[in-house]
């Protein structure tokens, strides 16, 4: 199993507002929308998801927008920060248009050595933009922030938890090892990942658990090649006692979930088929896609659901 996890593949999110959940990570971080489609389980809700050109896994942020949900409170047993890698010297181009855009929270400071402006998204979630000068992923052009500033996809992610032991074993099961320690925080990180291979873990002893709602994450996907490296990894799961789902097929991928001793929600995803199964390279996130058991549900959803720029 170990030589089989690639590093992240995306991170899921809710939200209260699509519309402005879908402007904030197109038009405030500039990332592309690469797929317009429906939460499988309650198709009156939207599942949009950002990325690279391509939604490159290790690039993609996802959202389910449930219109009435109430706001999330952060604690431990969930996903903390999710962090976007930029290129070096690039912050200071965010902290101005930031400031432009009114995002809150903006905060500069360094973790593990490296300049980071920590920020919130419009439901309060916690996001960083870090400078790496290693990332050498292209970056979408095509939209409101330009190439030589513009993120790259994910460095990684934290967790926050109350007791890490379980969860630094089962980090290292899937092939992280501890690369150091600051401020209290363990960094683990995948070797000759995708680019998004950070966990970093925050002990927080006595902090409550979350509760979930708008500006939590749902839960944390980390990629794998392709189905027989998927079986691979759930078999090794099971034979060390996780209770693992079965495959299930998300359309642009086949994923597989499990709670971790921490209480995180972790996915194993593919990396295939990709978003680019059902639209056009050219035209990634821009009709409504529905999966097969919801197609019948097409002249209501497009009617119901908002629409989005």
């Amino acid at each position: 199993m170990r030589n089989q996890i690639r590093g992240l593949h995306h991170v899921t999110s809710m939200a209260r507002d699509a519309d402005a959940n879908n402007r904030f990570f197109t038009d405030t971080l500039g990332l592309r929308r690469v797929k317009k489609t429906v939460n499988f389980d309650e198709p009156s809700v939207y599942h949009l998801y950002y990325g690279d050109e391509m939604g490159t896994p290790g690039s993609v942020m996802t959202y389910f927008p449930f219109p009435n949900i109430i706001r999330g409170r952060p604690g431990t047993g969930e996903v903390g920060e999710t962090v976007f890698s930029v290129p070096e010297g690039s912050l200071g181009f965010w902290k101005e248009h930031f400031a432009q855009k009114g995002v809150a929270g903006v905060l500069a400071d360094d973790s593990f050595g490296q300049k980071r402006l920590r920020f919130s998204a419009v439901d309060g979630d916690s996001f960083a933009l870090v400078e790496d000068v290693n990332d050498q992923r292209p970056a979408w052009t095509g939209g409101s922030i330009a190439g030589d500033v513009a993120i790259r996809g994910f460095s990684g992610a934290s967790l926050r938890l109350r007791d890490s032991g379980a969860t630094e074993e089962l980090l290292r099961f899937m092939g992280y090892e501890l690369a150091d320690t600051s401020k209290g925080i363990k960094r683990f990180v995948i070797d000759g990942g995708n680019g998004a291979d950070i966990i970093d873990i925050q002990t927080l002893p006595n902090m409550p658990r979350g509760d979930l709602g708008a500006g939590s994450v749902h839960h944390i996907a980390f990629a794998v090649d392709d189905r027989a490296a998927q079986d691979t990894v759930r078999a090794a799961l099971i034979d060390s006692g996780h209770q693992v789902t079965p495959p299930i097929d998300r359309d642009y991928f086949h994923a597989i979930y499990f709670r971790t001793p921490g209480g995180v929600l972790f996915e194993i995803a593919t990396n295939e088929p990709g978003f680019d199964r059902d639209e056009d390279t050219a035209h990634l996130g821009e009709a409504l896609k529905l999966p097969t058991q919801h197609e019948h549900l097409r002249a209501w959803l497009e009617t119901h659901l908002p629409e989005l720029d």
